[in-house]
């Protein structure tokens, strides 16, 4: 007898009462002979307001074909995007975390509601991917996420340019060193398509975790965004959810422990950002896994990083895909190693059969460096604990030649008037810039500061002047930059005692952050100390209300 895949869909299909609701669905374009197939939806973050996210809807056209085609019953929606590109820097910034949070909980609702038995999640920019995947990783049906892909580099008089270059030329133009002309120039050549930025930053850091994770199918994380592979992976990821639910796989199947560790551990390899912390542990948490910062710290330990690539490095995430993308990296890795190949995966293959059936890297490639020959020999996300930041902060040290930084503090409760003093050449070399209360209670939202630091690095002070903040960093961020300082200055953490010429010192060798301030006089400070008001209105108030320390993700569910 023919398995009956509709684990929820049932419910209205053959039901003589449910009538009224077969109504609804036939004004849709369902049919007699639909209601006896699975319903499978594609929740597309489709939207013009980012060029990460401005293809997606063809791509869900796409998915919603090889859903049909595999023989079910395809049904679209939207959810949203914001572009952390587009509001970096400005208040809009803030609403960037808490709509990862919004997407999660939309996806939910409408599968939920709905009574869908299994879906594609398809999404572009950055906080699109850790919330089709805690949505995913909630749900009790079978899901598959797809990413839409990256955008080709741009090009200008001959250099390769990214978003970031952008960001760059600011701190270059306020220097002085660059004219009018040449910053414009730069601006109009940096983005010019479709996709995610390019580097190894947030959004191409997030789907490879997610490829490596086992939820996504191989190559889907390297695929340009204006391809015909992408097009193809979403073809393929509308037939993966199809065969699923014939095979009876479940996101808590592919979400294990080791699953994880695998994420983590490709992350580690290709140095991803520092963002990858913040949203693993948050989806890790939403499929019940018992995922930590220490686990971070253990992995970085042993995992080299391998990759040149973007904000560090020199390659971006089309050259990888040249080389043979994310499969050959992993198969790479797996044959070092450093994965765990009996997790099982989306294809219904594990890890290891997935390796065997993929390329090995291009012959002659100069991107993946050899694991006896890496470019450091351990990960270059590093958590640093110390009585600053007693729950831990997160440091992306790639690149980054300077291992220890004493100076002064220079504190400032807001990234405007910080970033003020920066462009007025306020701070100096050897100063600890700290921008505090910008959590994700205190922003609210944690807003990512690639602003700021991308202007130090313009101005040449991205190794002379350490920026530290209870915020987050772009994965477009590189320099001496630590974030997601714990408890955050909202919450009472230390970071909120710190006052104007303290002596900080970060240390990524032995992994401390630390201020040179007597416990006594902490304690003093602690006593005096009043919290500002939270924020109260809308969204934004909601966020601050609910969420969690960013030392366990950010969450906003929080019912253990």
């Amino acid at each position: 007898m023919e398995k009956d895949l509709r684990i929820k869909s049932k419910v209205f299909s053959d039901d003589p009462k449910r009538a009224p609701n077969r109504a609804m669905l036939r004004a849709v374009g369902v049919t007699d002979e639909d209601f006896k197939k699975p319903m499978i939806g594609v929740a597309s973050t489709w939207s013009e307001v980012t060029p990460c996210n401005i293809h997606l809807h063809d791509l869900a056209v796409k998915a919603k074909e090889g859903a049909k085609d595999a023989g079910g019953v395809p049904l679209v929606f939207n959810t949203i995007t914001v572009s952390d590109g587009i509001s970096m820097g400005t208040q809009g910034m803030r609403y960037s975390l808490p709509s990862r949070d919004i997407i999660a909980d939309s996806i939910e609702t409408v599968v939920g509601a709905e009574n869908l038995d299994a879906y594609v999640a398809i999404g572009g920019c950055d906080k699109n991917i850790p919330g089709c995947m805690i949505a995913i990783a909630r749900s009790d049906v079978p899901g598959v996420f797809v990413y839409g892909g990256t955008i080709s580099p741009g090009f200008h008089k001959g250099q390769k340019l990214d978003i970031v270059s952008v960001f760059e030329g600011v701190g270059q133009h306020n220097n002085g060193d660059i004219s009018d002309e040449q910053l414009h120039g730069i601006e109009c050549h940096a983005c010019p398509g479709a996709g995610s930025c390019g580097g190894m930053y947030t959004a191409n850091t997030m789907a490879t975790a997610v490829e490596a994770l086992g939820m996504s199918l191989p190559g889907s994380s390297s695929n340009p965004a204006e391809s015909e592979e992408k097009r193809k992976d979403c073809v393929e990821a509308g037939k993966a959810a199809y065969k699923t639910l014939e095979l009876g796989i479940y996101p808590k199947d592919i979400m294990t422990k080791e699953a994880f560790e695998n994420a983590i551990t490709v992350v580690m390899a290709l140095g991803g950002s520092t963002n990858a912390v913040l949203h693993l542990l948050a989806i890790a948490q939403s499929v019940e896994v018992d995922v930590t910062i220490d686990d971070f710290d253990r992995i970085q330990k042993k995992v080299p990083h391998v990759a040149d690539l973007r904000p560090s490095g020199k390659y971006v995430m089309e050259d990888l895909h040249r080389i043979g993308g994310v499969p050959a990296v992993m198969k790479f890795l797996y044959e070092a190693g450093y994965l765990h190949g009996d997790c099982i995966t989306i294809t219904g293959k594990t890890v290891a059969e997935n390796a065997a059936e993929a390329s090995s890297l291009k012959e002659g490639q100069e991107i993946i460096m050899p694991v006896d020959k890496p470019l450091r020999e351990n990960g270059p996300l590093v958590i640093l604990k110390g009585n600053l930041a007693p729950s831990g902060a997160v440091a992306k040290v790639s690149g980054v030649k300077v291992k220890r930084h004493t100076g002064p503090a220079r504190v400032f409760d807001n990234e405007e008037e910080a970033t003020e003093a920066v462009i007025n050449n306020e701070i100096k070399e050897g100063d600890v810039l700290v921008i505090r209360y910008e959590g994700p209670k205190g922003g609210p939202g944690m807003p990512e500061m690639l602003s700021i630091s991308a202007i130090l690095v313009g101005k040449g002070l991205g190794e002379k002047v350490a920026l530290l903040t209870d915020g987050r960093f772009s994965g477009g961020t590189h320099g001496l930059v630590v974030g997601h300082i714990a408890p955050e200055a909202q919450s009472g953490g230390p970071i909120a005692l710190l006052k104007e010429g303290d002596i900080v010192t970060i240390d990524s060798d032995k992994q401390e952050i630390s201020m040179d301030v007597p416990e006594a006089e902490l304690e003093t400070r602690r006593q005096q100390w009043i919290a500002p008001p939270l924020y109260n209105k809308g969204v934004l108030g909601k966020y601050a209300h609910t969420v969690s320390c960013s030392s366990k993700g950010a969450v906003t569910d929080q019912f253990k």
